[in-house]
């Protein structure tokens, strides 16, 4: 018997399409659920985009975060939970992924801070990042951070792969 079938048979058996719903819902939000310690890395050297700061020399990054991932019948919810705060206070606090059945996403409204040089004051831009980390068969999570700088000498776009491996 296929599992569809199989499903189906159960659900009509339990006469509780309403329980069958639910189930299945969690069951499809979860995806992979992203709990524990992770290092999370951002691959800054391999950036591109249309923005100068995209063409600004910079190092990888990255820390160890704790994640811990809290569903419902119609969303999965992955939260930082422990780990270094952001270098940039504007980042909202703490961190929540959202799956979205295919990876875990997460998209913000912050200040960029844009380097024109060394002893050159930093200029605050209005910006809105998109982050996402799709699952891997190796365990590990593998995706992007796009940004938009709306305004400001940063204008345009920031893209950076970033990825996350159990600690």
């Amino acid at each position: 018997m296929s599992v569809r079938r199989l499903r189906t048979a159960m659900c009509g058996a339990l006469l509780v399409v309403g329980l069958c719903t639910a189930v299945e819902g969690t069951a499809l939000a979860a995806g992979q659920p992203w709990n524990g310690r992770y290092n999370v890395m951002t691959y800054a050297s391999q950036k591109a985009g249309t923005s100068v700061a995209a063409r600004q020399a910079e190092p990888d990054f990255g820390a160890v975060f704790t994640f811990s991932t809290a569903c419902s019948t119609s969303s999965c919810i992955a939260t930082v939970v422990d780990g270094p705060a952001p270098t940039n206070p504007t980042i909202p606090q703490p961190t929540r992924y959202i799956w979205d059945g295919a990876k875990w996403a997460v998209t913000y409204d912050w200040q960029w801070e844009c380097f024109r040089g060394d002893g050159v004051p930093k200029v605050f831009s209005p910006a809105t990042s998109w982050v996402n980390y799709a699952p891997q068969s190796d365990g590990t999570l593998r995706g992007t951070w796009y940004t938009d700088i709306l305004d400001g000498p940063c204008r345009g776009n920031v893209l950076m792969p970033v990825a996350a491996a159990p600690a």
